[in-house]
């Protein structure tokens, strides 16, 4: 089956939805929003923390913010998209308070503003400690709303379209790389169909799923960042891996973990060990506010020195019902588990979170395949660089969808719908003892991943993970070769290619920098103790 849609977006989150918006607004055609799940689920929602934004002009502006985001990404920042998130965020914040969604205020109306690890001043809006749920119900309601605009849940993209479905060969040198759109598996009929655009938006999310333990859903396998390496796009920065310092440690639930926000930290939270014994002034000396990378590094070694297998996060000197107002989902959860969160420290230990790299892509927003844009965490904007500032994920989906409607919108009059596109050859059969073998290699991804390429690297562990990794993508390739195409195995390929690229890029850099930490290049005095 062949349908045709001028604008193809991949994912619903919060980037995906804020430029189906956009481009909606605009009037110039069919748009078509395919998420592999139901778009209640995707990884915005479970952002708990907050958005930046230069708000409070009194005391902050973008200078601040600017030097704040250069820092934590260790330098290598690129200016300029550091410079066109920061400058326009409060349009971005602006925009989403438009389609619907609620910042929390204080009693004179203004935004209620939180600090986080990083920044030198208050400036994240949020919705008590359910930011990313808020923003997600806003967009949903206004995506679902909107006639240009056709909602397909519970569709699975499985490769993009270029010119190498037409017979052409393409390698990582071939100029003009074209994408048509994409082939989708439909839930109902089990088919893959054609999905012809003239212009696709990549909005996949992170690759968390690859790792263990991980504070993202299961469906953050990096897909659009697989899809996209394997169409002979441009992918970088996949070594830096952001690892949230603290989520709850609770053995019984680990994929996905339940994130313990950095706005607690910022709210006077202090980390600890078991014994109530403080560490961080060993480290840094913003002590339980410094950068993700230090803390999440920080506790990684204390937890080795003492052979513990978490530490722990106090705020039992915060008065408690203020604690309870601020963090209502987070007494709630520790509380099912029997943790007073106002009486009793939260036992917490570092998980995967954020992917900082991804598809390369310029100031529109587009890769380096024409016709193709990727926004959100699936993308490389060069904002983050080598570690990301808490809570500018969010605000740079956003601009970033902005600059990415924008630009396509000016363009999409170039492009036609390429009619010579075959359909997916869809023979194959697949076995119930193969999807065991898949739900096993799954495991294994995860298994190889949190142990050799974490925290904390060495060449070494990376050349033992790109070995054993090896062998399992020649194994699931031959059965993907064999076999019709399912969500499982089209999960799998997209993992295991996924954490290829993050073990591969590791590698090459010969340096600690940022979240990438490894102890053949050792950077930090204190790492070297």
């Amino acid at each position: 089956m062949i349908r045709k849609f001028d604008f193809l977006i991949i994912g619903g989150g919060v980037a995906g939805m804020s430029y189906a918006l956009k481009v909606a607004k605009a009037g110039k055609g069919k748009i078509a929003l395919v998420c592999k799940t139901t778009l209640d689920e995707a990884n915005t929602a479970k952002a708990q923390g907050g958005i930046a934004s230069v708000t409070n002009l009194k005391v902050d502006n973008f200078e601040k913010h600017i030097q704040d985001t250069m820092i934590a990404g260790d330098y290598i920042s690129d200016p300029a998209a550091v410079e066109q998130v920061v400058k326009n965020a409060p349009q971005g914040i602006a925009d989403l308070v438009k389609w619907g969604v609620n910042f929390d205020k204080t009693k004179e109306g203004e935004f209620d503003l939180h600090r986080e690890g990083g920044h030198s001043e208050f400036r994240i809006l949020h919705h008590a400690d359910d930011t990313g749920f808020e923003i997600q119900r806003g967009l949903m309601e206004a995506v679902r709303k909107h006639k240009r605009i056709t909602v397909l849940e519970n569709h699975y993209a499985v490769e993009i379209i270029t010119q190498h479905h037409l017979g052409m060969e393409v390698t990582r040198r071939t100029p003009d790389i074209e994408c048509y759109g994409a082939y989708v598996l439909d839930p109902d009929t089990q088919k893959v169909d054609t999905f012809l655009s003239r212009v696709t938006l990549m909005a996949t999310g992170g690759t968390g799923a690859v790792y263990a333990t991980t504070s993202n859903p299961n469906i953050a396998t990096g897909d659009g960042i697989a899809m996209v390496y394997r169409a002979k796009g441009t992918v970088k920065d996949m070594e830096f891996v952001q690892f949230h310092p603290t989520v709850l440690y609770n053995p019984a639930e680990t994929h996905p973990a339940y994130l313990i926000t950095e706005a607690m930290r910022g709210y006077g939270g202090i980390l600890k060990l078991p014994n109530g014994e403080k560490f961080m002034q060993k480290y840094d000396k913003r002590l339980s506010l410094a950068p993700r990378d230090i803390v999440a590094r920080a506790i990684d070694r204390e937890m080795k020195i003492h052979g513990i297998d978490h530490v722990c996060l106090d705020v039992t000197h915060k008065p408690a019902e203020e604690t309870k107002h601020h963090f209502p989902n987070i007494y709630a959860k520790c509380l099912s588990i029997g943790i007073d969160i106002t009486k009793q420290m939260i036992p917490v230990c570092p998980s995967a979170h954020y992917m900082c790299g991804g598809i390369k892509v310029d100031l529109n927003g587009e890769s380096s395949i024409h016709r193709l844009y990727a926004v959100g965490e699936c993308s490389c904007t060069g904002l983050h660089g080598g570690n990301r500032l808490a809570s500018n994920s969010l605000i740079e989906a956003v601009v970033y969808a902005d600059a990415a409607a924008r630009h396509s919108l000016e363009h999409i009059d170039e492009y036609t719908f390429n009619d010579q596109v075959p359909e997916w050859n869809d023979e194959g059969t697949m076995s119930n003892e193969e999807k065991v073998l898949i739900a096993q290699d799954m495991r294994e991804v995860g298994q190889i991943m949190s142990n050799y390429v974490g925290i904390v690297r060495s060449d070494l562990r990376l050349h033992r993970a790109w070995t054993r990794l090896d062998l399992l993508y020649e194994e699931t390739e031959e059965l993907f070769k064999r076999v019709k195409p399912t969500k499982d195995i089209c999960e799998l390929r997209n993992m295991i290619n996924v954490a290829y690229l993050i073990t591969r890029q590791a590698l090459e850099r010969k340096e600690s920098r940022g979240l990438h930490y490894t102890v053949d290049y050792p950077k930090h005095a204190y790492d070297q103790k």
